[in-house]
């Protein structure tokens, strides 16, 4: 067995892996696994398809009963930002605040967990807890869905999902699914006063940006629900690019749209106006995609949260979170974690110390609740 790290040295040294989105996170995961293991958990270490990522499931306590997974991912937005104040990959400490990259979204969350498995290990749970770590959340959650079809080998099917992305700890019941779709043509360059020699790339994806339009009005008028703001599902043209000059025909265009959708509706389906108006010249790659999260507020999970936490639920939050997927794999999910979301992806990103604690004793509350 290996000494126990407190939350705050776990957070600190999370922090000093630079796990951008898109990028290795081996050598994060390889420091957890090596902690886990020192503590007694079973680890597995699943590599994902791009082979330079993985995510990573431990178990504490009998995987063969069913039991309840914390989830987090360990990727981070970059930090290029020019306002932080020191590396944004060194943890600070000023005062109250613990200030880096990922420190409330989310290895806040993730640092509480591993800090509590000491103590879990020497509880007599009746049902185990697993702990899921992931990659590329914040890329549209590309890393999680590896795992969770991995689980049927790892564990019995859980009793429930807690996925630790920031709401003040707070229980979240519901959040909006998301679809986002790159759309690229090709043309032919040339001199702009022969158009008749070329063919304009912006021009062929006109028609599938007119529909995105209209559908983005169309949906205001459709499906309603007052959980969300706005209370109905939402389409829009993020990005457009192409061309080099005004004299010259453009020979390559792109455009990236995204769809958000409230709980029933399939945020793919939102795009299918586009795909529909979209030519033959224009090719369609979907980016990402995840599904919206409902939990019955009657749920047994609603009330362990509520008692865990000693807040009540909220019925929706404006983000997207992983939580979707496990709850599409018929693992019932709720969000609940430390930290404001309005301090993830920008600069001088924080968690405060109480915070961090108050999420390692809902852990540890958790544990007793299994052991009793």
């Amino acid at each position: 067995m290996t000494t126990p790290l407190n939350a705050e040295t776990l957070l600190q040294r999370m922090v000093g892996f630079e796990t951008v989105v898109g990028r290795s996170n081996l050598d994060l995961l390889g420091f957890v696994a090596d902690y886990l293991e020192g503590q007694g958990a079973r680890v597995h270490v699943l590599t994902g398809p791009e082979g330079d990522r993985a995510n990573l499931f431990a178990t504490i306590g009998d995987p063969s009963l069913p039991g309840y997974v914390l989830s987090g991912h360990v990727d981070v937005v970059p930090a290029e930002e020019p306002e932080w104040q020191g590396d944004p990959f060194t943890l600070r400490m000023e005062g109250e605040r613990l200030i880096g990259r990922g420190a409330c979204d989310m290895k806040g969350f993730d640092a509480a967990v591993l800090s509590a498995v000491a103590d879990l290990m020497a509880m007599p749970l009746t049902a185990p807890i697993h702990i899921a770590l992931s990659y590329d959340e914040e890329a549209g959650c590309k890393g999680v869905p590896h795992m969770i079809a991995a689980l049927p080998q790892l564990c019995a099917a859980p009793l429930g999902c807690i996925v630790g992305e920031p709401t003040g700890l707070q229980p979240v019941l519901a959040h909006k699914g998301k679809a986002a779709l790159r759309l690229s043509a090709n043309g032919i360059p040339g001199h702009s006063s022969r158009p008749d020699l070329g063919k304009n790339a912006i021009h062929a994806l006109l028609p599938a940006l007119n529909a995105a339009a209209a559908q983005a009005l169309a949906l205001q008028e459709a499906g309603q629900d007052a959980r969300f703001e706005p209370p109905f599902s939402t389409l829009q043209i993020g990005t457009v690019s192409g061309g080099q000059a005004v004299n010259i025909i453009p020979d390559a265009a792109s455009a990236t749209i995204e769809a958000r959708a409230i709980a029933g509706v399939d945020p793919r389906q939102l795009m299918a106006p586009l795909l529909d108006a979209t030519g033959p010249e224009v090719e369609a790659q979907w980016m990402s995609t995840y599904p919206a999260l409902a939990l019955a507020a009657d749920a047994p999970l609603a009330q362990l949260c509520k008692d865990l936490s000693g807040q009540a639920p909220v019925q929706a939050v404006s983000f997207g979170t992983e939580a979707g997927l496990f709850q599409q794999a018929g693992i019932p999910s709720i969000i609940c974690g430390p930290g404001d979301i309005s301090r993830a992806h920008r600069p001088e990103e924080y968690l405060t110390r109480s915070e961090l604690e108050a999420t390692r004793q809902m852990i540890l509350r958790l544990g007793r609740h299994l052991s009793r």
